[in-house]
């Protein structure tokens, strides 16, 4: 709640300050048209230093707001940084076309011909590109791993908006007060970025020096990776989280994968266990013991930390069970819990003797739902889940699959009349 209320504080009272720039830098542009495209441009800037803080993993944000919600609003300000770009070149162009009376393609070559602006150019093409490849339809096209590399492609706009901004700015050059303020809100920005992304991550692997202590198939398509290290104590890892893994032994550097703990920590080891799906977790089950491993984080808010009622619902579907097995074997669960564990067949059911056995120590209930979904079979439709579970309004409910089946379980906790604040939900997305 407490990061909520200050992301929602520093976004309002900011958005605030740079209109009052806007209103108080002058001359005004030559026509409206020129006016809205320096308005544009000057948003455009300060939703650019937003998007650095949403996927900074600034601890504050992550362990209170949770990565799958960052990586919600990381998506939708991506799309209006998008939107902004193409306008904000688009008003500018046209306001001096129409002073100069000469045609807006004319004036596009003339201006491009100045540096500043040429940078500006190539830096809305590279955010139209990587749009372009997370729009749904492409972003299911590309492994993750593709994906992720288009991404790094944002650090270059994030340089070359800079160097547009030294040159081009003027809303926050009215005086000494407005240059201070705007150049710190970037540095602030850039700061939580550099010092999460990489400044912690590689003290943290410096202090740990993680390895591969042992790799375990679980199945013919999943295996189990468990990661020792010095002082792992010193995470503070909770069952639920996640970290991003990079295995040098058989992916380049700039490859990372998001897999969750499948195990709670326990100061000693880490397992993860993952699906073979991509390029990375396939090459899993060759990695060389001994190997060296470097991980970022822990992150994430699907933890107990998060609980508000004493009895719990864990549902899980397919390779989704790594956290909720985490957190089954957390000791502070308690013994009033229900497992719900959605599969195909019996034979998908992925650490089942696990779960199995940490039901059986806890007291909790498991039960096992396979079968083709449809007819009778809706387990996860409203009746459905009041059937399996009549008390699940008096429960917290943390659920970790397929973004379909997440979906369907929380619109039907909503029609069950769940309060939103007892709904965990992890759909495998990640920001920035």
């Amino acid at each position: 709640m407490i990061a909520r209320v200050a992301l929602w504080a520093f976004l309002l009272v900011n958005l605030a300050v740079v209109q009052t720039m806007y209103a108080l830098a002058g001359p005004p542009a030559h026509n409206t048209f020129g006016e809205a495209g320096r308005l544009l441009g000057l948003n455009l800037a300060f939703v650019m230093a937003l998007q650095l803080l949403l996927v900074a993993r600034l601890p504050i944000l992550d362990r209170g707001i949770g990565m799958d919600k960052l990586t919600h609003w990381h998506r939708w300000t991506g799309f209006a940084i998008f939107w902004l770009a193409v306008l904000h070149p688009a008003f500018v162009i046209l306001g001096f076309a129409r002073y100069d009376r000469v045609s807006f393609l004319r004036t596009a070559v003339s201006l491009s011909r100045q540096l500043p602006v040429l940078l500006g150019v190539i830096a809305v093409a590279l955010i139209v590109l990587v749009v372009a490849f997370s729009v749904r339809a492409a972003r299911r096209r590309l492994s993750y791993e593709a994906w992720h590399a288009v991404h790094l492609l944002l650090y270059v706009v994030v340089v070359l908006g800079v160097v547009h901004q030294v040159y081009e700015g003027t809303a926050f050059t009215v005086n000494v007060w407005t240059q201070v303020y705007w150049w710190g809100l970037w540095a602030f920005a850039l700061g939580s970025l550099i010092t999460g992304r990489l400044i912690v991550p590689l003290i943290r692997n410096a202090r740990h020096r993680l390895t591969v202590a042992a790799v375990v198939r679980e199945s013919r398509d999943v295996v189990s990776v468990h990661v020792t290290g010095r002082s792992l104590e010193r995470l503070n890892a909770s069952a639920g989280q996640f970290f991003l893994w990079r295995f040098p032994s058989h992916q380049s550097w700039w490859q990372v994968n998001p897999f969750s703990l499948s195990a709670a920590p326990n100061g000693r080891s880490l397992r993860l266990t993952a699906k073979a799906m991509g390029t990375t977790s396939a090459g899993l089950r060759s990695l060389p013991i001994g190997s060296r491993v470097y991980a970022e984080g822990p992150y994430g808010a699907f933890t107990l930390a998060q609980r508000t009622c004493p009895g719990i619902l864990l549902v899980a579907a397919g390779i989704g069970v790594t956290p909720i097995r985490a957190l089954l074997e957390d000791p502070a669960i308690g013994s009033d819990v229900v497992v719900l564990y959605r599969v195909r067949s019996a034979a998908d059911a992925v650490l089942i003797g696990e779960l199995r056995n940490l039901a059986r120590v806890r007291g909790a209930r498991l039960r096992l739902i396979t079968g083709r979904t449809g007819g009778r079979n809706q387990p996860f439709r409203p009746e459905g889940l009041a059937s399996l579970v009549p008390d699940v309004a008096a429960r917290d409910v943390y659920v970790c699959g397929p973004a379909a089946l997440t979906r369907t379980v929380v619109a039907s906790l909503r029609a069950l009349k769940v309060p939103s604040r007892q709904i965990h939900a992890e759909l495998f997305r990640l920001a920035g």
